[in-house]
């Protein structure tokens, strides 16, 4: 089973390569987002712990999004694997995620990275947003703040994959065929 860490700053076309690689390798998308908004539309249990944190002002803690994730793994039958997409965005998620596939007899395979320089994030951003309709995608200081965000507090998960020797950095920079071309290249080398 082939479960994939897509990794990248905002901009660096995440979005896109997942697509590609659902499509080629099967992959579930597994979005912390789509699961917050699933189990609070439904009214779970874990969507009503989450709505409490939420409603105080305050972050849902790791258990509750990592017990999403696990509902989500759990209920999920015939699929080749997970690409986890926004998700862990911190170390200790990222070590709470470990815990819960181990628990589960499952790990991941590997956390694909991909690399573009600043300024063409900003203008990648800038881009989108002409018809995203997102406000955070229009916003200089917005796009600024959510790089560096990025940077300071998401950017050491990459190293602590690194550690367990399953981070690779891709060019983000080029054609969508040719960044896929060399993702595919790294997940072939996952399933050998």
């Amino acid at each position: 089973m082939l479960n994939i860490v897509l990794f990248g700053p905002p901009g660096a076309g995440k979005g896109t390569q997942s697509e590609k690689i659902i499509e080629k390798y099967h992959l579930t998308h597994l979005s912390t987002g789509d699961l917050f908004r699933k189990h609070l539309g439904e009214g779970t249990d874990l969507g009503k712990l989450a709505r409490k944190y939420m409603d105080e002002g305050r972050l849902v803690p790791d258990e509750v999004v990592i017990g999403m994730v696990e509902d989500k793994i759990n209920s999920t039958a015939d699929t080749n694997g997970f690409i986890f997409d926004g998700f862990p965005r911190t170390v200790a998620q990222a070590e709470a995620l470990d815990a819960m596939m181990t628990k589960n007899n499952l790990r991941i395979s590997g956390m694909i990275a991909l690399d573009v320089a600043e300024e063409i994030l900003k203008e990648r951003i800038r881009e989108r947003g002409k018809t995203s309709g997102r406000a955070d995608d229009q916003d200089e200081a917005k796009i600024a703040t959510r790089i560096k965000v990025y940077l300071d507090e998401t950017l050491p998960v990459a190293a602590y994959y690194e550690k367990q020797g399953k981070f690779t950095k891709i060019n983000g920079v080029g054609s969508i065929e040719g960044i896929f071309d060399n993702i595919s290249t790294v997940m072939d080398g996952y399933s050998s």
